[in-house]
């Protein structure tokens, strides 16, 4: 019976933190755009793809320009 009166304060507490920290993240914008990093995602690998077109044209181009950008 003794450990009720330690439990409810605790998850009353850790309530209270999760609570206040929802309502940071809201206020922060972390729910804003939740679409936004899927479509990065897609928009990333086009320009990646097109960078590895570009790099494949200077290759058989004979250009050295394209290779030093590649080994940062």
């Amino acid at each position: 019976m003794e450990i009720i009166f330690i439990t409810i304060p605790l998850v009353l507490i850790v309530g209270g933190l999760v609570v206040a920290m929802f309502i940071w993240m809201a206020k922060k914008g972390q729910f804003d755009d939740l679409d936004g990093a899927a479509h990065r995602i897609l928009l990333d690998d086009e320009d990646q793809k097109t960078e590895v077109e570009s790099t494949n044209s200077d290759e058989t181009t004979g250009s050295d320009s394209t290779k030093a950008g590649h080994k940062d």
